[in-house]
């Protein structure tokens, strides 16, 4: 093998193992951690699609970590073909199983947050929000950091 094709590889397993990081176990999930973080990414597939990611508002209540889904992310939810079970990338690290569980007894608790949180919420609040999920990693699952 050449030398500048030696070269060539060696950078191409450098950068691909920058890229792939190291796995990211459910004791990664540091909730209380990720209070100042604005956004959270989830990721669904929709039946015979590709993975979509998409952004959502996150507040930290009592160090679990809550979203509350638009009309259109609760479908995007509905309609995963792994529901509850979802993709979340936060804080430069990703999640590949967690469990977005419904949480109708926190529905005002995590709007007052978000409302404390986002000045924009003025106006998102009189949106519908048919979900309000806390996020939970899948034990034993794991992912891959950033």
């Amino acid at each position: 093998m050449k030398p500048h094709m030696r070269t060539a590889l060696v950078a191409t397993a450098i950068v691909t193992a920058l890229l792939v990081g190291h796995p990211v176990r459910a004791a990664d999930w540091t909730p209380q951690a990720w209070t100042n973080e604005s956004t959270v990414e989830l990721r669904t597939t929709d039946p015979g699609q590709e993975p979509h990611w998409f952004p959502v508002w996150l507040v930290v209540i009592d160090g679990q970590l809550y979203v509350r889904l638009g009309s259109r992310a609760a479908g995007r939810f509905d309609r995963n073909v792994s529901k509850p079970v979802i993709g979340v990338r936060i804080a430069g690290k990703t999640f590949e199983q967690v469990r977005g569980v419904q949480a109708p007894d926190m529905v005002e608790k995590v709007a007052a947050a978000m409302g404390q949180k986002y000045w924009s919420d003025l106006f998102v609040a009189y949106m519908s929000h048919p979900y309000t999920l806390r996020l939970e990693p899948v034990p034993g699952a794991s992912g891959d950091g950033l």
